[in-house]
């Protein structure tokens, strides 16, 4: 296998943003909503709860792009770029299944994706370039828990009616977990408590605004 040059990996990082904040995603799995047989209809406010919840759940799958696109940019570990591309890929069926259920919904992707996707990005980058792979995969287990105790609360908050939305974060849910468990025994380190602390801050802020905007 040819190996990349930092050249090529910046074009790859190039195109994946592009791919994420302009193209529409192509899954490779079926999403998990079209396997509902028979939708119960939701009313308006339903309808654009789920869309609201579902747009907050879009933005995290466009900051994941972000981050493991910096991530495998910046590794000298070809072995862990290749982890950090696979997991990508898989997110990129989250991204289109939340796009798609978006459309369904009648609902709008965050007109911010491009400061969520830049803001993810830089941090991928720091974590990566600054304090090595240890910490950005640290990096991943705190964001992929964090994520997955975010899709548990919009569980609990989706309309019950909803079962094409809750079967999409269902299964979202159970991939962010595995994406967790493989980047801690892939080395991944705990991250200090502030800097636990700052990202916790950060994703409320973003799930606050995307939630409207």
């Amino acid at each position: 296998m040819t190996r990349m040059t930092f050249t090529d990996r910046l074009l790859t990082a190039a195109d994946s943003a592009l791919r994420t904040l302009l193209a529409t995603p192509q899954a490779a799995r079926p999403n998990p909503g079209t396997k509902i047989q028979a939708e119960t209809a939701l009313t308006n406010e339903e309808r654009r709860l789920s869309g609201a919840l579902l747009r907050v759940d879009h933005v995290g799958e466009v900051c994941a792009q972000a981050l493991y696109s910096a991530q495998a940019l910046v590794t000298r570990n070809d072995d862990l770029r290749q982890r950090f591309d696979a997991a990508a890929r898989e997110e990129t069926d989250h991204l289109a299944w939340t796009h798609e259920r978006l459309k369904e919904l009648g609902a709008h992707r965050s007109w911010l994706n491009p400061a969520w996707y830049a803001g993810s990005f830089a941090i991928g980058v720091l974590a990566g370039k600054l304090a090595g792979d240890r910490v950005s995969l640290g990096f991943v287990v705190e964001t992929e828990q964090q994520v997955e105790a975010h899709l548990a609360i919009h569980m609990n908050r989706l309309p019950a009616v909803d079962a094409a939305s809750r079967a999409i974060v269902a299964e979202m849910k159970e991939d962010e977990a595995r994406h967790a468990a493989n980047a801690r025994a892939a080395g991944g380190t705990d991250l200090p408590l502030p800097v636990r602390g700052l990202m916790r801050l950060a994703a409320r802020v973003m799930t606050r605004t995307a939630h409207y905007i």
